[in-house]
């Protein structure tokens, strides 16, 4: 037996999870930023590493020199294989994954910037101080590149300049302190200087530059949210304009055939003044009909308006059934229907002219959409809460119409001895459950009945004063 059950209003979304939504997708961009520089840096690196061995050739130790051009070349080549794993793997991965990715492979920025750091070992205070010179404006050509390239991703780019910052100082500190102690003293330290000054400004500004296209992309977010809000909600103002232009179209159908009915009639007895008899009983009829449509809708404008007042109090759930039953046994009769009741005593959290409507509304839906047999209405407990269910053996309702039959107006045709209503019953009822917050769910199998159940909250005496006042 398939189920329909009734959805409950939306709530707003909590702060948190769009907290951690946006850093997400902040992080992500961020990463795809850094990764598209990756290739580009690496073809730069494989041109400076000729002419870093061109520029030492035979003014270092030649032996130091390949040695060192080898280990920058596997690292470039490592992280070339990097950059293709990302391209072929991660790319339109989600953040989570590239947080992972960033985390198993950032040490690969970190090693290259220590073995560029570390060619300081060759030629610092051995090679002319021209190659020198150029060497060291290599150095830190790189590192001001690693500004733009690499600072979109904040680990990598502190891990960069890091790792050349350390090298280079190393190098210094081994010239001075071992390899050619007390030599030049004066120009080294401000060599020191100058490496700290520059690697202290260089981070500052990679922070900076990083916290700018963090702010940037926040921004993005956010227009992208808010983009996306609006659309929602102009496309939520079209479908209210278009179940606005459906419901009065609906409306001006349903109270025009009454209304023109009593017209005929009325000037059927004009013409014909003996059938009184006759006629009466069916202007009473469209008349009866016109009242009820008009308060179907005054009820649902109520009900859309928040204008119903709801007295919460303790209802004895047998005495709601007995006044239903009377109500509706003699329309049940009339069709050739038993109406039968099955009650446990029970007292729910409710209000009792509410809960009558809504029960109402649902008996008579049954009534109304079965042919042979009967309609049950039956008040079981439940682990869940106290249970009202009304079943019937009418024509059921089809999967594709069982969300539909909640909105205005919708109508399924009517079968051969049913009778069609207005369409505004189960409209009412879906409000009136928002209404008292009561559950409702719907399980019905076509061509054998249906069966809907209303879940309440029990009334017990020691805690329900505190509950209904809390409402």
């Amino acid at each position: 037996m398939s189920s329909a059950v009734l959805p409950p209003s939306s709530g707003s979304p909590h702060a948190e999870p769009d907290l951690v939504a946006r850093d997400d997708w902040v992080e992500a961009k961020l990463t795809r930023s850094f990764m598209r520089n990756g290739r580009p840096a690496l073809h730069s690196a494989s041109v400076i590493i000729p002419v870093f061995l061109a520029i030492l050739y035979n003014d270092v130790n030649n032996t130091a020199l390949l040695s060192w051009g080898l280990a920058a070349v596997v690292m470039t080549l490592v992280r070339y294989r990097v950059v293709n794993l990302y391209h072929r793997d991660y790319a339109s991965a989600d953040a989570a994954r590239l947080r992972e990715f960033m985390s198993r492979y950032s040490w690969t920025w970190t090693l290259s910037a220590v073995i560029w750091g570390a060619s300081m070992f060759l030629h610092f205070r051995k090679a002319p101080v021209y190659d020198q010179f150029i060497c060291l404006l290599v150095l830190a050509g790189m590192a001001g590149f690693a500004v733009g390239a690499f600072s979109a991703s904040l680990r990598c780019f502190v891990g960069y300049i890091n790792g050349l910052a350390y090298s280079t100082l190393a190098a210094v500190v081994y010239s001075v302190g071992l390899e050619r102690p007390f030599m030049g003293t004066a120009q080294t330290y401000s060599l020191v200087v100058l490496v700290l000054v520059y690697w202290a400004a260089i981070r500052m500004a990679g922070r900076r530059f990083h916290k700018g296209q963090r702010k940037t992309l926040e921004l993005q977010f956010a227009n992208t949210m808010l983009i996306a809000s609006l659309t929602e909600q102009t496309r939520t103002a079209l479908e209210a304009v278009q179940t606005k232009n459906r419901f009065m179209a609906s409306a001006a159908h349903d109270l025009r055939q009454p209304v023109h009915a009593l017209s005929l009639y009325a000037d059927w007895l004009r013409a014909e003044p003996e059938l009184v008899a006759q006629i009466t009983p069916k202007i009473v009829q469209s008349t009866q009909a016109v009242n009820k449509l008009f308060n179907s809708l005054f009820d649902l404008a109520k009900l859309d308006s928040g204008a119903v007042e709801v007295g919460w109090q303790s209802v004895e759930l047998s005495e709601v059934v007995a006044e239903l039953e009377l109500q509706y046994a003699p329309l049940a009769r009339e069709k050739g229907l038993q109406l039968r009741t099955r009650v446990a005593q029970a007292r729910a959290l409710s209000d009792m002219v509410l809960l009558k409507r809504l029960l109402g509304n649902l008996l008579s839906n049954a009534v109304r959409h079965t042919i042979q047999g009967g309609v049950l209405i039956a008040v079981r407990r439940r682990p869940s809460g106290l249970c009202i269910e009304i079943w019937d053996t009418g024509v059921g309702v089809a999967p594709e119409h069982r969300q539909a039959i909640f909105q205005e107006f919708y109508r399924v045709a009517a079968h051969n001895g049913t009778e069609e209503g207005f369409g505004l019953g189960l409209s009412i009822v879906s409000r009136l459950c928002e209404t008292l917050k009561h559950s409702l769910s719907m399980h019905s199998r076509p061509g054998k009945g249906t069966v809907f159940r209303l879940t309440l909250e029990p009334f017990d005496d020691a805690a329900g004063a505190s509950r209904s006042s809390a409402y």
